[in-house]
């Protein structure tokens, strides 16, 4: 059954920014100053940042932002928001004309060592053929810096990368065209997703390198990636055992399904339409890695799907996906058979977003939305279990 998650969709796009609670790691905290570490304890400590509308936070990120600029000789360089998300991304344009892209992290979603990784990881699939972003080091050589303001709570990790011309293939608000040009541009999207699984197998990464993990802990754990999603406010106590049976089956068919080379991996994790920069010549860049980590391929085409769920053009996109996919390397094994347990997966992800958030208006206002749409998706895949 398919549900209406268009709302839902624009909604965990583009809400204001929020505090991760899915990743612990200390991040920034390593190796900074006892002066900077003061900083955090001075005014922003005092206030709940994360309760202030989206109009003031852009203000304190770009404070930051501006701040972060020295890092990399560009003080006098000009300062524009791109999308303030879960990431605050800015252009910069430098006197000349020149342009880059300077990502302001969310707090405690990486370590330094997983962001560190990040960045190597873009750096090896453009090597290979995948284009991305390039890494623009700092004047001290570094592939980002960690920068503190009083404005802003805590430290953050910031990076500046090489601006990518292009123009996306779709966005959540404007879709992804009608269906023939989002079908050419979804074949597209699945030739470099299989790219990218196919050089994430054969890749030796370097030592020390480390992501996070969509695995069973990550997804099903008592401490998931994106939150205890059963513990979503919003959700009623026959609601809570029947996501508590979906939990305990899907672990079951994880375990099952298992982690062979052929069906585990380095992934995205987030292969949406605006992540895929299409230039004038055909050629598809990828972007935003921030996701990205290890965890089932099919977890990739869940993923890039899920938005469309509700669109009569659904089966229409993903035939394209997978055709674009299987001309560059066959599809995960029980392809079929599987890609309703990983759309399941991913909306339990989205609960989890909303739970972590409930501070917030954001998730106030799509909790109940999507708790109607996932759960359709939890009774039938119980439903499933019955018929089994």
């Amino acid at each position: 059954m398919r549900f209406e998650v268009e709302t839902i969709w624009v909604t965990l796009r583009f809400g204001s920014i929020s505090a991760s609670r899915a990743d612990r790691s200390p991040g920034c905290h390593s190796i900074m100053t006892s002066e900077e570490q003061a900083i955090v304890e001075g005014e922003a400590s005092q206030r709940d940042f994360y309760r202030l509308d989206a109009e003031e936070q852009a203000r304190r990120y770009t404070v930051l932002a501006r701040k972060a600029l020295h890092a990399w000789g560009l003080a006098d360089a000009s300062l524009s928001p791109i999308k303030l998300r879960e990431n605050a991304v800015f252009a910069v344009e430098r006197a000349d004309g020149s342009r880059s892209v300077l990502r302001v992290h969310r707090a405690g979603y990486h370590s330094d060592q997983a962001l560190q990784s990040e960045l190597q990881w873009m750096q090896a699939l453009d090597e290979f053929g995948v284009h991305t972003p390039a890494a623009i080091v700092s004047a001290s050589g570094a592939l980002f810096e960690c920068v503190a303001v009083p404005e802003v709570p805590e430290p953050r990790q910031v990076d500046l990368m090489a601006w990518v011309s292009g123009q996306a293939i779709g966005s959540i608000e404007q879709g992804v065209g009608d269906v023939a040009a989002a079908a050419r541009n979804y074949h597209l999207v699945g030739r470099l997703v299989a790219r990218m699984h196919g050089f994430a197998r054969q890749w030796q990464p370097p030592p020390g390198f480390t992501r996070h993990a969509w695995d069973e802990e990550g997804l099903l754990g008592d401490q998931p990636l994106w939150g205890r999603f059963w513990e979503l406010a919003a959700l009623d106590a026959d609601q809570r055992r029947k996501l508590q049976a979906a939990r305990e089956k899907a672990r079951a068919e994880l375990a099952a399904y298992g982690k062979g080379v052929d069906r585990y991996g380095l992934i995205h994790a987030d292969p949406l339409p605006e992540n895929f920069l299409v230039e004038a010549d055909g050629t598809v860049r990828v972007i935003d890695f921030d996701d990205g980590g290890y965890g089932w391929l099919l977890f990739d085409f869940a993923t890039a799907m899920f938005v469309h769920l509700a669109e009569d053009r659904f089966d229409a996109l993903l035939q394209a996906l997978v055709a674009g996919y299987r001309e560059e390397r066959e599809l995960p094994p029980e392809f079929d058979a599987r890609l309703p347990l990983f759309l399941l997966l991913r909306g339990f992800t989205y609960l989890g977003w909303a739970h972590t958030r409930s501070e917030t208006e954001t998730a106030r206002l799509i909790a109940p939305l999507l708790v109607g749409g996932v759960m359709s998706l939890v009774e039938d895949y119980l439903q499933g279990a019955t018929e089994d």
